[in-house]
C-alpha cells in the first residue's frame, strides 16, 4: 500500500475539497445514527399512546420511586454491617443482584448463611450505592429535558407521533443531501488526483531515453495509462468515499450502542479481532492476485497492438487463425487471473456477514437475558448500572444493525483497494525510474553551431556484451554534408542517435563546437537539430499543425514558405480538400508516402536547424518524390551541418564526405565518392548492388 499512499498524498493537496467532503461524511454518519435513534421514542412513547410530557413525568416518577426503595435498603444493609454477626435469625441481602424493581430481596439469616460476611455486605452496599447514583443521574437528565419538552412539543399523543415522523423524514432528507454532496466532492477529489498522477506519469515517460521505448514497447505503457489508472481512480474514490463515510456511520451507531450499554457492546464485539486478522490476510492475497491480473492485461494489450499494427502482414500470410489462437491464450491467462481474484473476493462478504450475525446473536441473547429478567449482571459481571427497558434494548439492536450495514458495504472495498494498490505499484515502478539522459547540474551555454561536430573515440552498446559502435573518431566541420553508408546493423542510426542524445556513448565523447554534449542542456542541444526519419510520423491533426510542430511560434506565412521550400505547397492547395486545414489521419494515413515525407521535410525546414539528420528519409518514396526532395535538400543543406543515412546512392551526390561503416569494424573509410570507389572494397560492393538494383528495376 506504500505506493497507493503516494496517490493519497496527491489527493491531500486539495484541502478544501477534502475538508468539505469530510464534513459531509460526518453529517451523514451523525444523521444515520440519529435516524436509527428514533426507534426509542417510537417504542417507549408513541406506541404506548403517551405524549413526550407524559413520558418524561413517568420516567422521573419511576426513578424517584426506585431511588427511594434503594435508599431504604441501603439503610438496612448499613445497620446490618454495624451489628455484630450473630447465629440467630436475622435479615441479610441475597447473593443475587437487584431485579427490575430495584429491591435487593432480603432473605432470613440462618446458620447456613455463613458466606454472608462483612465483605459480601460491603459489596451489596457498593452495588446499591451505584444504583442510587445512576437513578439520580437519570432524574437530573429528565428534569433538564422537561422544560424544553413542555415548551416546544405537543401534548397530544398523535401529534407527538407526527412530530417524530417529521423529524425522521427531515433527518433522512438532510442525510441524503449531504450524501449527494459527498459523492460529488469525492469524485472531484479522485479525478483531480488521478489527473495529476497521469500528468506526472506522462511527463516522466516523455523524459525517458529513447531505448526504453524500444526495449519495453508501448503496449505495457498503454496498459498502465488506461487500465491501471482506472483502478487507481476507483481506489481513491472508495478510500475517500466509502472508507471514510461508512466507518463514520458505524461509529455513530457503536457510540450510541455504547452509551446505552458499553459492556454489552464490548461482549458483542469480542470476535472482531479474529475477523480483522482474517480480512488482513485476504487483503494481501487480493493484492498479489490483482498485480498478476494487471500483468496479464498488459500482455493482452501487447497482443492487440502487434496484431493491429501488422494487420497487413497477418492478412497477407493468412495468419488470422494463429493470431486468434495467440489472443485466446492471452485472454485465457487473464481470465484465470480474474477468476482467482473473484474466488478470493467472494470470501470477503461472507466473512463480514458471519461476523455480523455472530455479533448480533451474542447481543440478542445477552440483551434478552438482561432485559427480560430485569438483571444488571451476566455471569457475575456487571453489564449495566440500571436494568435495560424494552425501548433501550430495541434501540441497542437497531444501532447494531445500523453498524452492520456499513460493515457489509465495506466488505466490497477490499477488492477495489487492493487493485488500486497493485496498480499504483505498477505505475510508480515506472514513475520512479530516472532517465539516463539528464541535464548537468551546471550546464554550459551553447550558441548556435558554427565550428565542428567531433566524435572522439566513441564506443556505444545497448548491452554490455553486444557492442554496436567501437572506436568512432570523426570530425564534421560546420556546413559540411556527411553521408553514412554500410550494411544493415552496422550502427549508422545508432551513431546518428548519439547527436541529439537519444542515447549517450558508453565510452568516449562527442563535442559540438568544443563543448561536450553531456555538459549542455538537452533542450538547448535539440533546439538546433532537425530530424527526418525513414518512418515519417505525422500526428492526427491538420497539415498546418504538423508542419508547425516543433515551431509553435511560427506564423502562417512562415509555415506556407516552409511548405513551398519542401515542394509541398502545391499538392496541399490543389489535392487536399481543405488545404492546410486537412486532417491527415493517424500517422498521416490519408497522405501518400511522398506527401508525408515532404510534410516532414517542411517541418524540419521551418525549424531552421543548425544540424540536419536525414535517417533513410527517401527510402520509402517513389523516384519522382525523391527527385523533388533531393532538389529541396540541395538548397536547404547549405550553411548547416547535415548527416545523411541512406542505402540509395543517388542521394550521395549531396555529400561532401562519405563515411563507410562495417558490420563490426566501426568506420572503415572516409572520402568522396570517387576516392571510395577507388580504394574501399565494401563501398564498391554497395555501389555495385545499388547499380544492379536500378538496372533490374529499369
Amino acid at each position: 500500500m506504500k505506493n497507493f499512499g503516494r496517490v493519497v498524498r496527491l489527493a491531500l493537496r486539495y484541502r478544501f475539497t477534502l475538508a468539505v467532503s469530510l464534513l459531509c461524511a460526518l453529517g451523514v454518519g451523525l444523521l444515520w445514527g440519529a435516524n436509527i435513534g428514533t426507534i426509542y421514542p417510537f417504542v417507549e412513547i408513541a406506541f404506548q399512546g403517551d405524549s413526550l410530557q407524559q413520558w418524561v413525568d413517568s420516567e422521573i416518577d419511576k426513578s424517584r420511586k426506585t431511588s427511594a426503595e434503594l435508599t431504604d435498603e441501603l439503610k438496612q444493609l448499613r445497620r446490618k454491617l454495624a451489628d455484630k454477626p450473630k447465629k440467630g435469625p436475622g435479615l441479610i441481602c441475597a447473593k443475587h443482584p437487584p431485579g427490575r424493581s430495584g429491591k435487593l430481596n432480603l432473605v432470613p439469616f440462618s446458620a447456613d448463611n455463613k458466606r454472608d460476611d462483612h465483605n459480601t455486605i460491603r459489596a451489596k452496599i457498593g452495588l446499591a450505592e451505584s444504583r442510587v447514583a445512576a437513578e439520580q443521574k437519570a432524574i437530573s437528565r429528565y428534569q433538564w429535558l422537561k422544560p424544553y419538552v413542555d415548551r416546544y412539543l405537543p401534548r397530544d399523543p398523535f401529534q407527538t407521533l407526527a412530530v417524530l415522523v417529521g423529524f425522521l423524514l427531515l433527518g433522512t432528507v438532510a442525510k441524503d443531501l449531504l450524501l449527494i454532496a459527498h459523492y460529488i466532492l469525492i469524485a472531484r477529489l479522485s479525478q483531480l488526483s488521478t489527473f495529476e498522477l497521469r500528468k506526472q506519469f506522462y511527463r516522466r515517460t516523455l523524459s525517458l531515453e529513447l531505448a526504453r521505448f524500444g526495449n519495453e514497447g508501448t503496449s505495457d505503457l498503454m496498459s498502465r495509462f488506461t487500465h491501471d489508472m482506472v483502478y487507481v481512480a476507483n481506489g481513491t474514490d472508495i478510500l475517500f468515499g466509502k472508507v471514510v463515510r461508512e466507518p463514520l456511520k458505524m461509529a455513530a451507531c457503536l457510540i450510541g450502542a455504547g452509551w446505552i450499554c458499553w459492556r454489552l457492546l464490548f461482549l458483542s464485539l469480542v470476535l472482531a479481532p479474529a475477523t480483522a486478522l482474517l480480512i488482513r490476510w485476504l487483503a494481501k492475497t487480493l493484492k498479489r492476485a490483482n498485480r498478476r491480473a494487471m500483468e496479464e492485461m498488459a500482455q493482452l494489450y501487447n497482443s492487440l497492438d502487434e496484431t493491429f499494427r501488422g494487420i497487413k502482414v497477418v492478412k497477407a500470410f493468412t495468419m488470422e487463425r494463429q493470431e486468434r489462437w495467440r489472443f485466446h491464450i492471452n485472454s485465457k491467462k487473464f481470465y484465470k487471473a480474474a477468476m482467482r481474484i473473484a474466488r478470493y473476493n467472494s470470501l470477503s462478504r461472507p466473512i463480514n456477514e458471519v461476523a455480523g450475525i455472530l455479533t448480533i446473536s451474542l447481543a440478542l441473547l445477552a440483551g434478552a437475558y438482561l432485559a427480560m429478567g430485569g438483571e444488571t449482571h451476566l455471569f457475575g459481571f456487571r453489564m449495566s448500572q440500571r436494568p435495560l427497558n424494552l425501548g433501550a434494548l430495541f434501540l441497542f439492536y437497531g444501532l447494531l444493525a445500523g453498524a452492520a450495514d456499513p460493515l457489509r458495504k465495506l466488505s466490497d472495498v477490499f477488492l477495489s483497494l487492493q487493485r488500486a494498490a497493485a496498480a499504483s505499484a505498477r505505475i510508480y515502478t515506472m514513475l520512479d525510474r530516472q532517465s539516463k539522459i539528464c541535464d548537468p547540474q551546471h550546464p554550459r551555454p551553447l550558441g548556435r553551431h558554427n565550428r565542428d561536430l567531433v566524435f572522439d573515440n566513441v564506443h556505444f552498446a545497448y548491452r554490455a556484451d553486444q557492442p554496436v559502435l567501437k572506436t568512432i573518431n570523426l570530425s564534421i566541420p560546420f556546413g559540411q554534408t556527411v553521408a553514412l553508408v554500410g550494411p544493415n546493423g552496422c550502427g549508422k542510426s545508432s551513431l546518428a542517435n548519439l547527436i541529439p542524445r537519444f542515447s549517450d556513448p558508453t565510452a568516449g565523447e562527442i563535442r559540438l563546437d568544443g563543448v561536450p554534449l553531456t555538459q549542455v542542456r538537452v533542450r538547448d542541444l535539440r533546439s538546433q537539430i532537425g530530424l527526418v526519419t525513414q518512418e515519417t510520423l505525422l500526428f492526427d491533426d491538420t497539415v498546418f499543425n504538423n508542419i508547425r510542430y516543433g515551431s509553435p511560434q511560427a506564423t502562417t506565412q512562415q509555415v506556407i514558405q516552409a511548405a513551398k521550400q519542401a515542394h509541398a505547397h502545391r499538392f496541399v492547395e490543389n489535392e487536399l480538400a481543405e488545404g492546410y486545414r486537412t486532417v491527415v489521419g493517424t500517422g498521416g494515413c490519408r497522405l501518400s508516402g511522398g506527401q508525408r515525407q515532404r510534410i516532414a521535410l517542411a517541418r524540419a525546414i521551418l525549424r531552421d536547424p543548425a544540424i540536419l539528420i536525414l535517417d533513410e528519409a527517401t527510402s520509402q518514396i517513389d523516384l519522382e518524390s525523391e527527385q523533388l526532395i533531393q532538389k529541396v535538400l540541395e538548397e536547404f543543406t547549405r550553411n548547416r551541418t547535415t548527416l545523411i543515412i541512406t542505402h540509395r546512392m543517388s542521394i550521395l551526390s549531396l555529400a561532401d564526405q562519405i563515411v563507410v561503416m562495417g558490420q563490426s569494424e566501426g568506420i572503415l573509410d572516409v572520402g568522396t565518392h570517387e576516392e571510395l570507389l577507388a580504394r574501399c572494397d565494401l563501398y564498391q560492393r554497395l555501389h555495385q548492388l545499388q547499380f544492379n538494383d536500378l538496372r533490374q528495376s529499369a
